[in-house]
């Protein structure tokens, strides 16, 4: 992975690893000529102050001792002594206009805080419009759910439609009429909208006009199917998500499995041509998918002009004992949620070198979704959450980054799911 800057940052990291080394041969002088600071008379003192200059330079490794956090010695020394450092964060951070957290450092809670919005709804309480299911919202998205590697796995069996208590793409009946209504009055108050609509991270904020339901309903989110290519690209940044009765080393029953079963409804039910780009980016270091993902998808949405929409499909992770299911038709059903970067952090504000000028789109193409789904499937969709960061969203504007159901589910039941989900986006983007 290359970073803006990568040269200058060398400098800086051998200049702190110097540092570091060089405050130690002074604590081992000073240690030796037997003088000690008061009050620390019980302790070593070559131990005392190498500590004092580890926690300083590296903060996270208090935690470390007093968690069972387990890392690799290649993630350990290449991450935490720099990208935890305040003088390094205050370093790079300077040169972009944030004083607080560097690009590395975000990249690295990007990837590792996708999710985290469980505790935010708890102390947002409940929204009585919704089921006590559809109110749970993302933990984060664990890495090897049930402990195998895509990588490792045989190759994509071909999903058979025909499975025992599940939609088909021959049988599944759409929804034909709105269950739910909205006026115009409910969508242009921002009240109601954050209320009904979203779930909003206690880490970041939104405005009235980013959430303006008049303006994001009067974007043209339809496409242009008589291009020649893929229209829609499926991938995964979190590849290795299984479900409850995955099965280890069918990669067809991960989520990686979903979106090939998700492109075999777009393609055979609604015309479009999909591109499902299968590649793993969070075997090597789970905290730097995005990160790993960013450059790849640049280069197919260059490879393939007639790309319009990207979709990254993950699985949600949910407390035990917690499943996203609803019925639809009859058929358990799992649940899915819209995700939004916001690309600010209340810490920060606005994170310039995150920027995202597809922003508004979005949350355009994310709200319309989620106003289609309420509309014909009530229920079936948690609240859109906003977070933060940016999760490669300023790739395109019609991007949609989605938790399709969580650990908990069944495979039948995010099959299942992915019927619904692409009605949903053939009316967005039919414009039917």
């Amino acid at each position: 992975m290359v970073y803006h800057g990568q040269d200058k940052q060398k400098k800086i990291r051998y200049f702190l690893g110097f540092l570091g080394v060089g405050v130690l041969l002074i604590a081992v002088l000073i240690g030796e000529s037997g003088r000690r600071p008061k009050g620390v008379e019980s302790y070593d003192f070559v131990r005392y102050l190498g500590r004092m200059m580890t926690v300083f330079i590296c903060p996270i490794s208090g935690f470390l001792d007093d968690s069972e956090t387990t890392v690799s010695w290649q993630e350990f020394f290449y991450s935490i002594p720099f990208y935890q450092s305040p003088l390094y964060d205050y370093i790079r951070g300077s040169e972009n206009g944030n004083m607080s957290l560097s690009y590395e450092m975000l990249a690295i809670r990007e990837g590792s805080d996708e999710g985290g919005a469980m505790s935010a709804a708890d102390s947002m309480g409940a929204d009585e419009s919704l089921t006590s299911e559809a109110l749970m919202t993302s933990s984060g998205v664990m890495v090897g759910g049930n402990g195998f590697s895509v990588n490792d796995a045989v190759p994509l069996q071909e999903i058979l439609p025909g499975a025992a208590g599940g939609f088909t793409i021959e049988n599944f009946v759409p929804a034909s009429e709105r269950s739910v209504y909205y006026s115009l009055t409910d969508l242009r108050d921002y009240s109601f909208l954050v209320r009904n609509f979203y779930i909003v991270d206690p880490s970041t904020s939104v405005t009235a006009e980013q959430i303006n339901g008049e303006s994001m309903l009067s974007r043209d989110m339809t496409i242009d199917t008589t291009v020649d290519g893929p229209q829609i690209l499926i991938y995964h940044t979190h590849s290795q998500e299984a479900f409850a009765d995955s099965v280890p080393g069918d990669a067809s029953m991960t989520i990686v499995g979903a979106g090939e079963y998700l492109a075999s409804i777009l393609e055979e039910k609604y015309g479009y041509e999909v591109l499902h780009h299968v590649a793993s980016y969070d075997t090597q270091q789970h905290n730097y998918a995005y990160s790993y993902a960013e450059p790849e998808i640049r280069k197919l949405l260059e490879e393939y002009p007639s790309i319009q929409v990207v979709i990254d499909l993950h699985r949600d992770e949910m407390a035990e004992g917690t499943r996203l299911v609803t019925q639809v038709n009859g058929q358990p059903t799992a649940q899915f949620m819209f995700f939004n970067g916001l690309s600010y952090l209340n810490e920060l504000g606005h994170i310039d070198y995150l920027a995202n000028p597809n922003l508004s789109e979005n949350l355009a193409f994310s709200f319309q979704m989620q106003m289609t789904v309420n509309t014909y499937y009530p229920g079936l969709a948690r609240r859109i959450y906003l977070k933060g960061y940016r999760y490669n969203m300023h790739l395109t504007g019609k991007y949609l980054l989605i938790e399709l159901g969580a650990q908990n589910n069944t495979v039948q039941e995010i099959r299942n799911a992915c019927h619904p989900l692409a009605d949903v986006l053939d009316r967005v983007l039919s414009g039917r």
